[in-house]
This record gives C-alpha cells, structure tokens and sequence, in this order.
C-alpha cells in the first residue's frame, strides 16, 4: 500500500503579559500581523485549500469561530489560535520535519509581536464559549447545516492535531470503512495522548478533559470523499464532500491530544498506519464511543 500523510496543529498562545490569549482577550488583527508575517509556498497550491473567506492562504491560518450577517461572507472571525497545515508527503518523517520547521518559523515570527507558543489541548481557564453578540437568525439557520456546525463552540475551547493519511487505490467504500475502524478503536489509542489536566482554572480529576468533552459531540475520524450519494448521516458526521481534488480519499484522525513533544505524532502516525494494514481488526462505528 503506498500511503500519504499530513498534519494540521491547533497553537495556543500567551500573550506579552503572560495571559492566555484567547477569545476573551485577542483579535482577529492580533494573530493576522503574525500570518502577514510568515512566508507564502507557491508550489502549496492545489494541495491546500484556501477556502472561501480566505483566511486559509498560507501554511498558517487564523482558527476561529467565523461569524455572518446574511450571507456566506463571513464578516468576522473570533480567534482561538493560530493553526499549522502541512503539504502532504510520502513519510512520516518528512511530514514531521515540515511540522517542526512550520512551528519554529511561527515561534520567532510570534515572538516578534510579544506571543508565546504554548502546547495544550483544552483551554485551561474558560469552560464555554458564548458568542458575543449572540447568533443571529442567519447564523442559527446555518448551524443546521452540519453536526459540525451545530458543534462549533466546542471546538473554541479545545487545542490539537488532525492526523491525516491517505492510501492510493481505495475505493469509496474502502476509504468509509477505514472511517469506521479507526472510529471504533479511537477509546483504545487516544490515552497515548492524554494532555488537558486543567479545567476551569483548577487541576481536573481526570487526564484529558478535551476527550470528555468532544467524544460523542465531535468526529473521532473523518474521511473525504468525492460521491455525495455515499455519504453516511450521522452526528457527528463521520464522511464528508472532498472540497478539491487533493482531498479525496483523505481519512483524518481528529480525537488525539496535543503533545509537546512532536516526535510522538509519528508514533501516532504510524499506529493509525498499521491500524489501516491490519485486516484482522473487526470492531467498526459510525460514532464515537
């Protein structure tokens, strides 16, 4: 089987008082002098998405909840981060390498502009993210349109990398069915990563709130495919509409944690590789357990 792989990382920061500069205290502008900062890759293109607010421009984007008026414009973008994509490649040590090089160009350039980098997969001090002002009646029309979408608060809290790969040859239904393999096995691999002891300002009684939080609300793995009459209905979704032609067949692991330390991702990578060639696994869900 000849595999691809590719990483996208939620970054948190501190701003230059030490507080965490989140939704509560940071603006769109204070994380977009940072993007205009960092280098454009021409040779990215068609492989990265830049999607349709054309925020997604480079290999760094602003991570956000985007809010409307009264059409698909988004008219603005309340940050929770900024988040690493890397192009897609043939090794998880290549894929890795990119990763580091990307986080590194982010700390200097962050660092320039009074922010710190810090790894952690669940905001540490706030519990709930209301939007400010509330939604309106555009917007509560449009949250409909998706689990995710009905879902989009959760994600302003939590922090962490979507593992992707991708295996030549798969048809539709082969790319599904990994899906639902690595969807039933995530409670049994997503303690490699466990890492948000902290809730509400305080040490939480468990290891990782960010999966009690997400499980069963959000996607353990989705995949992308390219036929809307194959797609599964479910909440939360577990197939979705490949948005270009460099997104067919791609299968992400979306439930691991963040780890300091970026080495384990390729321990990561490779399990969810082997997961893929072990024909013998039986356990399959459409939702997270």
């Amino acid at each position: 089987m000849e595999f691809s792989f590719g990483i996208e990382h939620e970054v948190a920061f501190l701003n230059e008082e030490d507080k965490f500069a989140d939704f509560s205290r940071t603006t769109f502008d204070d994380f977009n002098q940072i993007i205009e900062k960092l280098p454009l890759y021409p040779q990215d293109y068609p492989q990265l998405r830049i999607g349709d607010a054309g925020i997604k421009v480079k290999r760094w984007y602003i991570e956000g909840f985007e809010r409307f008026k009264d059409s698909e414009k988004p008219v603005d973008c309340v940050p929770k981060g900024i988040e690493i994509r890397t192009t897609v490649h043939s090794s998880i040590k290549d894929t890795l390498a990119e990763l580091t090089e990307s986080f590194y160009l982010l700390t200097d350039t962050a660092n320039s502009f009074g922010f710190t980098p810090v790894l952690l997969s669940f905001n540490p001090f706030h519990t709930v993210f209301e939007p400010d002002p509330p939604l309106n009646a555009y917007e509560i029309k449009r949250r409909q349109a998706s689990p995710e979408k009905q879902t989009a608060h959760i994600p302003m809290l939590t922090y962490g990398p979507d593992l992707s790969l991708s295996v030549r040859g798969l048809t539709t239904e082969q790319v599904i069915d990994v899906g639902k393999k690595l969807t039933h096995y995530s409670p049994f691999i997503v303690p490699f990563s466990y890492s948000s002891p902290f809730y509400g300002g305080t040490l939480w009684n468990g290891l990782s709130v960010r999966t009690f939080v997400r499980t069963g609300a959000r996607p353990a793995a989705m995949v992308f495919i390219d036929k809307s009459e194959k797609l599964l209905k479910s909440s939360p979704s577990l197939t979705k509409k490949a948005r270009i032609p460099a997104e067919v067949g791609r299968i992400e692991f979306k439930a691991f944690d963040s780890c300091g330390d970026f080495s384990l991702y390729g321990g990561l990578l490779a399990l969810l590789k082997g997961l893929v060639l072990d024909l013998s696994l039986p356990g399959r869900a459409v939702v997270p357990d």
